[in-house]
């Protein structure tokens, strides 16, 4: 994070209604719909920042009028110090943007001809783009489908060879809509550890929209949470578990199999053979003491609670937005 340069997204009271026709054709009636209402988010240089929120939120629709889609209908955003609907031209050879389940490459050209007509887009030159192109291919391994028709890669490879064009450039900032979306594990983990090393390395700032809670503990020391529209959370992921009541849980494994555990503090949620699942409501050196004394025990873990149900519990209120 760079304290001397101004903030590569500001967005102060970003909004966005959109219209809706409804009812029969001679009597349809017009109804506003606020997809986002009331945004103020900032993001740093060399910022990992994740933006969750289900289906509905408002996610899409601000990452829409970062990029420049969308002109908002309220409130005010500047990203690399440009105004995105009005200088979008401008905007797009400073940002990258990868959607998971969508394309930016030529489906029926080889993935090395598609890059490379990138280029001219952007216009890169030449000299540039082969540099960047050969670090990109280096790390991101493409040089064993760079001759393979966009349309013939796998997920993963497509995946990869997207991340490549929109880096080709050199952006300031990189937008990702669900990059790791449909991937395997192996995939998974390769796209992960290369945004890592983008950003420790060349300073580049990340934002990320997705459902893989993996990419979000992976990648993110800050997210940011929206439902319903408006900012329900902003801050880093110890203070978003913290801020949730979500308990954590207790795992025994005892020495032999036996019946549910019965402690003051903990409530045995689970069984299986030998291994005991107890959800604590006091202290967890006191029910772990309590356990002890009373059962012949194995092993001992305390899990804290996890991502996904803490983010659930967000979205279903259990932390009031912040109006």
């Amino acid at each position: 994070m760079t304290a001397n340069h101004p903030p590569i997204v500001e967005a102060v009271g970003l909004g966005r209604d959109f219209v809706l026709r409804e009812g029969p054709f001679l009597r349809r009636r017009k109804r506003t719909v606020s997809a986002v209402r009331d945004v103020t988010l900032s993001v740093q240089p060399g910022e990992i920042v994740g933006y969750l929120g289900p289906n509905g939120a408002g996610k899409s629709s601000t990452m829409k009028m970062l990029t420049g889609i969308l002109t908002p209908s309220s409130g005010r955003v500047r990203v690399t110090g440009l105004e995105p609907s009005r200088e979008r031209t401008r905007l797009a050879s400073r940002i990258g943007v990868v959607f998971g389940q969508r394309t930016t490459l030529w489906w029926d050209l080889p993935l090395r001809d598609s890059l490379g007509l990138t280029r001219h887009m952007y216009r890169v030159p030449a000299a540039d783009h082969a540099r960047r192109l050969a670090e990109l291919t280096d790390l991101l391994e493409l040089g064993p489908f760079l001759a393979t028709p966009v349309r013939q890669l796998s997920l993963g490879q497509r995946m990869r060879g997207d991340l490549t064009a929109a880096l080709l450039h050199g952006p300031r900032l990189l937008v990702l809509d669900e990059p790791t979306i449909g991937l395997d594990v192996v995939s998974k983990s390769a796209i992960r550890e290369f945004l890592l090393r983008l950003n420790a390395e060349e300073g580049t700032t990340i934002l990320l929209t997705t459902h893989d809670l993996g990419d979000v503990e992976r990648l993110c020391r800050r997210v940011v949470v929206i439902d319903h529209g408006r900012l329900a959370y902003d801050g880093d992921l110890p203070g978003l578990r913290a801020s949730v009541p979500t308990p954590r849980v207790l795992v025994v494994d005892l020495a032999a199999p036996a019946p549910p555990i019965e402690v003051p503090g903990g409530r045995c949620v689970r069984v299986e053979g030998p291994r005991q699942w107890v959800e604590l409501s006091a202290n967890p050196a006191s029910v772990i003491s309590e356990v002890t004394q009373r059962h012949d025990v194995a092993d001992l873990t305390l899990r804290e609670p996890d991502i996904e149900h803490v983010v659930a519990a967000l979205y279903r209120g259990a932390v009031p937005s912040r109006d």
